[in-house]
């Protein structure tokens, strides 16, 4: 693998990762539009680029539960991975959860993603956390994310969700 450097997240960062994020998350959204079709995409995502730069801004300037961190590769920010963890004063239900997870297209299927989930993962462990949890697409735009989750040990429980315009 390249010479990746994994780091916590500084503000000065955003624009970046929103970017990075933006450009990663397009086939994504594509492949949205292509199962769902055009009309019904439209309802759901009718700016998706807008709302996924709210979402990523909101992620990454959140509270001291959710947790941020850059992979940085020759100096370039080349993905990054966001967790929230939740933990439980009895200990039965302290979950961590991979809230977003994004790789430069030009950087992917080279482990960066992996590297990151596995980053990730050990972090929550040293909190105390006993079990992680990632939701995902099963569209094929998220293919490469389920491979990336697989190889860090993640076990698929398959849940669909419906969607009709009206």
């Amino acid at each position: 693998m390249m010479n990746l450097f994994i780091r916590p997240f500084s503000p000065d960062d955003l624009e970046d990762v929103v970017q990075l994020s933006l450009l990663a998350w397009a086939p994504v959204f594509h492949s949205f539009e292509q199962v769902l079709g055009s009309k019904t995409y439209s309802l759901v995502w009718p700016d998706w680029k807008e709302t996924q730069r709210t979402v990523v801004e909101k992620i990454c300037q959140e509270h001291e539960k959710t947790l941020v961190w850059v992979a940085e590769t020759h100096g370039m920010i080349t993905g990054f991975i966001a967790c929230t963890l939740n933990s439980q004063e009895n200990g039965q239900d302290d979950t961590g959860e991979v809230d977003l997870l994004a790789v430069h297209p030009e950087y992917q299927n080279q482990g960066i993603g992996t590297a990151l989930n596995h980053f990730a993962l050990e972090k929550m462990k040293e909190s105390g956390i006993k079990l992680a949890i990632v939701g995902t697409g099963g569209d094929p735009g998220h293919a490469p994310a389920r491979r990336t989750y697989e190889k860090a040990g993640y076990t698929a429980l398959p849940i669909v969700r419906y969607y009709q315009a009206l």
